[in-house]
């Protein structure tokens, strides 16, 4: 390692392509421990960087505002704190601009693609061209979908329409768009596909490459992902424990009565549940790896558009995951019919807690939850004009937060300090650039969370951890990652020094968040 450099070429400012996956496990892909065959996104971390401390939200509404702002979403009301209410109806405040805001004083036009899950219309957060895509509980048509802020009427007799195919393609027709209207102007490109996010949709031959190859089961597969990962030295911790008494985060009995005797809501033992269990269950993860492997299929498209227009040397591309991935088991939607073929469109089904922990290997817990289950996204870092290191780890801790200053820092841009008049408080996130170079310490006074009372903060080499209603759980991130050693009772005085810390932040979060409510009131 540290054998690699960031070295600010004499071109062009760099294009920036984005690209977040929803509901993606740390150890969901090829180059992060998977048997997943997801070749493009290994062969961007081969020619570039993987970091293994990378955090999110731990959902997805409040780590796409982090994202695109720099604040955590508890600042700029898009996730709750104890005394303010935040979350998807919240609204941003008006100095909480986007990235491509900013990036437009560098001449930069900027494109989205895919889920969109922040507030207000995507053109007027900077975007110049758009696919917002509604239909979350159906990959296999454009219902809901907006184009340019403008609802897509789809024909009735509908067919041959995937989600994660479209969103490559908005991407492509964007990219060949500025190829030819555009040439000298750098771009931001953000694809945000919904895959792997519930109801589990595949296409049927993609589903064929995996049909059998989960029998062996959720244990196994962790035990194979957690080998690898030592193997490649992503992981310097042990193999957290399956936690068989945690099911989903939220409980719907109906709904998984809907799903047959065949569904099983927690992580037992594999030999512990039936044939027909196993079968059923191994199924649905052919069906989430069957997501993967076709979101890279079309991340490969992407890649050769960026060729073909040769922008690819000059292009940072980045890859992230918004959470962990999903414990959850609803139906919704369109409903469950059980006699359809699963992963087909009239089925519903989701992971579920036994291969969603083995997707969060070695972590424990899951989207929802600020245990590093829920919260660690692997971040692949790809820029050939830029960054020398091929293949190379950095374990600098990081956080989707920090993508804004990043970027910014990488287009030449110095972000106001204010907007239309108004003061703009400083963001909490910071540049990684300097981790391009080398394994280093990015000043910061932590890292920080809270969604449904789910609590952490991370100072250091300490995390200070708590699920809603728990007492403060303490661990050595050092040589602890998969939070198996709780120091708390150990270690009373640091656990109230980190306690402290964290309640700083609320309150501070706190105040800026009353008083823009109060503002807008007047």
């Amino acid at each position: 390692m540290g054998r690699g450099y960031y070295t600010k070429p004499k071109l062009a400012k760099p294009n920036i392509v984005f690209i977040l996956a929803d509901d993606l496990g740390y150890s969901d892909l090829g180059c992060y421990g998977s048997e997943i065959a997801t070749p493009n996104l290994d062969t961007l971390a081969k020619n570039g960087l993987r970091f293994t401390q990378f955090y999110n939200t731990a959902r997805c509404w409040p780590s796409r505002a982090g994202l695109l702002t720099g604040y955590y979403a508890q600042q700029v009301h898009r996730d709750a704190l104890p005394t303010v209410p935040g979350g998807v109806p919240g609204v941003r405040q008006t100095w909480a601009r986007l990235l491509p805001d900013f990036l437009k004083t560098a001449g930069y036009r900027s494109y989205h693609s895919g889920k969109w899950h922040l507030d207000g219309k995507v053109l007027d957060g900077g975007f110049d061209r758009s696919l917002n895509m509604n239909n979350p509980g159906n990959f296999f048509t454009a219902r809901g979908n907006v184009i340019d802020d403008k609802p897509v009427r789809p024909p009735a007799e509908e067919s041959g329409y995937y989600a994660t195919i479209a969103t490559a393609d908005h991407a492509i027709v964007c990219l060949k768009d500025h190829a030819t209207n555009y040439p000298d102007q750098p771009f931001f490109q953000y694809v945000a596909f919904h895959a792997p996010h519930f109801p589990l949709h595949a296409l049927p031959q993609d589903i064929a490459k995996y049909r059998d190859k989960y029998l062996m089961g959720w244990d196994a597969m962790r035990t194979a992902r957690f080998g690898r990962q030592k193997k490649m030295g992503i992981t310097q911790t042990t193999l957290s424990a399956l936690e068989r008494d945690i099911g989903p985060p939220y409980a719907f009995p109906d709904d998984i009565k809907k799903l047959g005797p065949d569904e099983v809501n927690r992580p037992l033992p594999w030999s512990e549940l039936t044939p027909e269990q196993r079968r059923f269950q191994a199924t649905k993860m052919a069906i989430h790896a069957a997501m993967v492997d076709r979101m890279d299929q079309e991340i490969g498209r992407i890649i050769a558009q960026l060729k073909a227009m040769k922008a690819y040397e000059n292009t940072v591309i980045f890859f992230a995951s918004d959470n962990g991935a999903s414990a959850e088991m609803m139906v919704r939607d369109g409903g469950h019919d059980p006699a359809a073929p699963p992963g087909s469109p009239k089925s519903y089904l989701c992971l579920g807690p036994g291969f969603s922990s083995a997707c969060n290997t070695p972590f424990r817990r899951h989207k929802t939850w600020v245990h590093e289950g829920g919260i660690t996204t692997p971040l692949i870092a790809h820029w050939p004009a830029g960054i020398r290191a091929r293949g190379e780890l950095r374990r600098t801790p990081g956080h989707l937060i920090d993508i804004v200053p990043t970027v910014l820092e990488l287009a030449g841009v110095q972000k106001p300090k204010e907007w239309k008049g108004e003061p703009i408080p400083e963001a909490p996130g910071r540049s990684l650039v300097a981790a391009f170079a080398k394994d280093t310490r990015i000043p910061r006074e932590s890292l920080w969370w809270l969604h449904e009372g789910n609590r952490a903060v991370h100072v250091g080499d300490w995390k200070l951890v708590a699920a809603k209603g728990d007492p403060w759980e303490l661990y050595d991130m050092r040589t602890d990652r998969a939070e198996q050693l709780n120091l708390a009772a150990k270690l009373p005085g640091k656990v109230k020094e980190l306690e402290r810390v964290w309640q700083d932040q609320i309150d501070r979060y706190t105040e800026l968040a009353r008083k823009t409510v109060s503002e807008r009131k007047k």
